[in-house]
């Protein structure tokens, strides 16, 4: 049989598998690994400028195509890059392979240059992590490694010697992925206990996250049957919040709406497919707790329960349903749908009265605009700190939509990169992303990549000249703000220097105008909206420490914010509300 080196064979097996694309950068130690991409028909090398960028770009395109995706990192420094993107990656369940080269296998242990120990380093951040000590060993575990991605739905890492990578094997040698998965049912009694709750309580809510995508239908019919409102974390927003005559908001640090207030006046909250780790915004008292999530070591470690189902939300509501008897009284419901109505229309006019003549821009119209603009089928990446906020107020889902952050890592510096590997992998998809400045500051070099790969992205930039988000924690813990701000930068003309197309945007009343025709062109674009960096957010439940700590640190901080077309569906359920 004809021998192939080890990196060939990875290489050759990864497009088999379905892998496009290697985001990374070349170095030394990854050489035998880029050689056999530059040779290989179906799959291509991703040159970004700095590995923390490929790992966040491999992470979105997982969770855009739910496929395997792959980074890769040269020796020592290369893959040490490497670790913000995977720690991001694996918390939000995208299943990703990182290629992390090592130093020659027989210099390990001695101190040799840019040795680390990456079999160690990335254990935290993955389900699978370790290093390949043959070429016959590496045959098997690249298999190992992509399986376990695929099923726990994280990050594997292979660790891979330079030397190792040029050992020669077996060509012919395959091995067939498992990409079908089934879901989780649940235990009957459980279901059966779950049953003789609902049926017991007066007052149910809802509360959902990201694992009730795929069973939207299941809980607006539960929603019904049992007259419950239904609130949602940021991770259920996309799946759950649209066409919803039951929506009350959304809790949290990014909340709006009625969503604190339906979790913690019922008398029964189910929690479904939601880590919501705010538990500070959950009821320390009070209703029954029922928590329903397909991974049970979720259950019960946010807070209390009364009652943790392991169980895929679809089929758990599935099973319920029929067990349950039909609630006539909507009392609870339409209370909750009229507070939530109530609190969108009262902090909306802020936001809208003369908005399009105040200068610096507000921030929240340039969301609104935006989501007014983009596709049906736009896809979104939104930067940590207040681009997170406009992100969840404003952008709009209709089951088509995609929006992605760093959920769960909450780190900075993501949304280009991210943007970078949707965009690479949805050609033909408007891909836009939502840039702090002082995100993309942080990895201004991927302009460079979205450059070189001319990625079809639009990086609309809020530019405050600001951290905004840290400014507001120190405000609420009463503390002045202290090296949040910064000298201002035109990140228009710095796109120009780079060849990327941008345009910088300081007049309100061009806004419209200047956007709609910067999202049309092809190609990337850099749009670099100058905002107001007072405009700060605070979450629908505050205590009277933060409210002290506002009133001693700021009078200019407009409490509270716009929640764009949210206001008119929440108008529409309360018309709707039966007489």
């Amino acid at each position: 049989m004809a021998k192939v080196s080890l990196a060939r064979l990875l290489v050759t097996q990864l497009q088999e598998m379905g892998v496009e694309r290697i985001y990374g950068v070349v170095g030394d130690s990854l050489n035998p690994v880029v050689d056999a991409v530059r040779t290989t028909d179906g799959i291509e090398w991703v040159h970004v400028r700095n590995e923390e960028a490929a790992a966040f770009a491999a992470g979105a395109e997982a969770r855009i195509t739910g496929k395997l995706a792959v980074c890769a990192g040269s020796c020592g420094p290369g893959n040490t890059h490497l670790i913000q993107g995977l720690y991001d990656a694996h918390r939000d369940g995208a299943p990703v392979l990182a290629l992390a080269s090592h130093i020659p296998s027989d210099k390990i242990g001695t101190g040799f240059f840019q040795e680390t120990h990456p079999e160690k380093l990335f254990q935290e951040c993955s389900a699978f992590c370790e290093m390949i000590n043959s070429g016959e060993h590496g045959t098997k575990m690249l298999h190992i490694a992509a399986q376990t991605a695929l099923a726990e739905r994280g990050v594997s890492v292979l660790v891979l010697p330079g030397d190792v990578a040029d050992q020669e094997v077996d060509g012919a040698f395959t091995r067939t992925l498992t990409t079908r998965f089934g879901a989780v049912a649940p235990h009957p009694d459980a279901v059966s206990e779950l049953a003789t709750l609902v049926d017991r309580a007066q007052k149910v809510t809802l509360f959902c996250g990201a694992g009730v995508a795929g069973a939207r239908s299941e809980v607006l019919e539960l929603a019904e049957l049992v007259k419950a409102p239904i609130g949602h974390a940021f991770g259920g927003k996309e799946f759950i919040q649209y066409d919803n005559p039951f929506d009350v908001g959304m809790s949290g640090l990014l909340g709006y709406g009625a969503a604190y207030e339906a979790t913690h006046e019922c008398d029964l909250l189910i929690l479904l497919g939601t880590d919501f780790p705010y538990s500070e915004f959950l009821p320390e008292d009070g209703p029954k707790v029922v928590q329903v999530d397909a991974d049970a070591s979720r259950l019960g470690r946010r807070i209390p329960l009364d009652l943790g189902i392991h169980g895929d939300v679809a089929l758990t509501l599935r099973a319920l349903m029929p067990m349950v008897k039909a609630k006539k009284n909507r009392k609870f419901l339409n209370s909750m749908l009229r507070k939530h109505e109530k609190a969108l229309t009262g902090v909306v006019a802020a936001y809208t009265k003369n908005v399009g003549r105040m200068k610096p821009i507000h921030p929240e119209y340039v969301a609104s605009v935006l989501d007014e603009l983009a596709d049906d089928d736009a896809v979104f990446t939104v930067d940590t700190g207040m681009c997170n906020v406009w992100g969840a107020r404003y952008i709009s889902p209709n089951g088509k939509r995609r929006i992605f952050g760093s959920w769960h890592h909450g780190t900075m510096a993501n949304a280009l990169p991210q943007a970078i590997g949707a965009a690479a992998s949805q050609p033909g998809r408007q891909v836009i992303s939502m840039s702090g400045d002082g995100g993309l500051g942080m990895l201004m070099g991927e302009l460079l990549t979205v450059k070189l790969h001319q990625l079809d992205t639009k990086i609309v930039v809020f530019n405050n000249s600001s951290l905004g988000m840290v400014k507001l924690e120190m405000l609420v813990e009463g503390l002045p703000d202290h090296e949040t701000d910064h000298e201002k930068v035109d990140f228009a003309a710095i796109a120009k220097g780079a060849g990327i197309e941008s345009v910088r945007i300081t007049d309100p009343k061009k806004l419209k105008k200047e956007l709609a025709a910067a999202l049309k062109k092809k190609g990337p674009v850099l749009i670099d909206v100058v905002t107001d960096p007072l405009a700060l957010s605070m979450p629908p439940k505050i205590t009277a420490h933060q409210i002290r700590g506002f009133a001693m640190s700021s009078t200019k901080v407009v409490l509270g914010g716009g929640v764009g077309k949210m206001v008119d569906m929440a108008r529409s359920n309360v018309r709707n509300i039966p007489r």
